[in-house]
């Protein structure tokens, strides 16, 4: 079993953590599948492989993005925003690689640029946005740049993933609402 693999398991801790801390059966069941997902690619490796490690990772992705826009816009907005494009991704795969990996990054853009947006314009959960893109970002840079940079990514990824989930779920209280924050 190679580190790739091994290290892919980090979201599976990630996974249980927010499942046991944060109480988010959604959230945890999608980092559970990216973790899942990435050691099927990275470890046994089977013709459906690029399902398995793209599927979770774009749903995922999806999820802490209509997260932001749902507590940016103040409406609750139904599990097809996040589904949906999660969807598009089966014929990205179907395609290639490439194809899939744009689709991919349109989806971490999307989730990215939405948890800028919100913690810029949600001083309490700035710290914890703030602190969960950094440590993304600290992680995409190790992975690019250093040997066996792909896992450490994985761990970094879900230690991120697990931060964001302080946020994930949390909106206004009705007497900020009022106040008109």
């Amino acid at each position: 079993m190679n580190v790739d693999a091994i290290s892919s398991l980090a979201f599976v801790v990630a996974a249980a953590a927010i499942l046991v801390r944060r109480r988010q059966r959604t959230l945890a069941l999608l980092v559970a599948a990216v973790g899942i997902g990435s050691f099927i690619q990275h470890g046994p490796h089977p013709s459906w492989q690029a399902y398995a490690h793209d599927l979770p990772l774009a749903a995922v992705l999806a999820y802490v993005a209509v997260d932001a826009a749902s507590d940016l816009t103040r409406r609750k907005l139904s599990p097809a925003w996040w589904l949906v494009p999660t969807a598009f991704v089966v014929p990205a795969v179907a395609i290639g690689h490439d194809t899939s990996t744009m689709v991919q990054v349109a989806l971490a853009v999307v989730a990215i640029g939405l948890s800028v947006q919100r913690a810029r314009k949600r001083p309490a959960l700035r710290g914890t946005l703030v602190a969960a893109i950094v440590v993304l970002g600290v992680g995409a840079a190790i992975g690019r740049l250093v040997p066996q940079g792909h896992a450490i990514w994985h761990v970094l990824a879900a230690v991120a993933l697990y931060l964001l989930a302080a946020a994930v779920g949390r909106r206004l209280s009705r007497s900020a609402r009022s106040a008109g924050r």
